[in-house]
């Protein structure tokens, strides 16, 4: 189901600057019991990219009845908003958009996750890299051409999710989640700060972790340091969180933190 500007359609206009420039941003929640898990962090993620983006959006009441009312009319499922500039003028000016675009749209969970946590994945790395952009880093904005390559190349082979490094060859994230590693108490996750998406559930973890046992530090890393890792997790906000099982000869059996962490991940707002 897609709800446009609060209308049941699935047509957007074609000067729209989603689909002219990728100009806007977007979140995917989880719905559970019909519910928007984790909906303030959600909306906060929009606010700030709308804020960063210099998109001037103030219906931030209207978009959350919208989404708790999709949310409502299933037990289970994905929703994802997306908030566009909006329609109007040419060329990469945005001066003539009178009104920024809400799309909201519904779809079943992805059926494989429930697998992903119980026998955990098998990682490959991808040769696609992440340009780097102070900027834009950490932002889910529209400009998704890097992950559709990235998962382009997964697909042709047979593991489940991507190694992503930057340009630069660093660790950032995967193809559609964000990256743990633990040491003994120390628990590792890339900086986001030139590259990569600072996902909703990242962010969850990384709260949850200022009040544990372990400590978190967040690091400038080679895809090597996975080597001296004790388990590896990845985590987004429709998993909530998987344990790696594989990737590049290595094998992490321990579950220590993720069985810390996944009773946790299932928190809502």
């Amino acid at each position: 189901m897609f709800l446009i500007n609060g209308l049941e359609q699935d047509t957007l206009a074609a000067n729209d600057r989603a689909t002219q420039f990728g100009d806007g941003c977007f979140t995917t929640a989880r719905i559970e019991q019909g519910r928007v898990s984790l909906l303030s962090a959600h909306l906060a993620r929009l606010q700030l990219a709308c804020q960063r983006l210099s998109i001037v959006f103030n219906d931030w009441a209207l978009l959350q009845e919208e989404m708790c009312q999709l949310a409502a009319q299933q037990e289970q499922g994905v929703l994802k908003v997306i908030i566009s500039r909006g329609a109007g003028g040419r060329g990469y000016s945005g001066a003539a958009c009178l009104s920024a675009t809400r799309i909201l749209a519904t779809s079943a969970s992805p059926s494989h996750y429930a697998r992903w946590r119980s026998e955990g994945i098998t990682l490959a790395l991808s040769p696609v890299r992440l340009g780097r952009n102070p900027y834009l880093a950490g932002m889910k904005h529209l400009n998704r051409l890097e992950q559709v390559l990235i998962r382009s190349h997964l697909e042709q082979t047979d593991a489940d999710e991507a190694l992503v490094l930057d340009s630069e060859g660093w660790v950032t994230e995967c193809c559609a989640a964000n990256l743990f590693w633990r040491k003994g108490q120390d628990v590792f996750t890339p900086r986001l700060d030139q590259a990569g998406v600072n996902g909703v559930m990242r962010q969850h973890i990384i709260a949850q972790l200022a009040a544990s046992p372990y400590q978190l530090i967040e690091v400038v890393a080679l895809p090597e340091a996975l080597a001296d890792a004790d388990e590896v997790l990845i985590c987004n906000a429709l998993i909530p969180l998987a344990p790696v099982q594989h990737y590049a000869g290595l094998d992490w059996p321990s579950r220590e933190l993720y069985q810390y962490l996944a009773p946790l991940c299932e928190l809502s707002d």
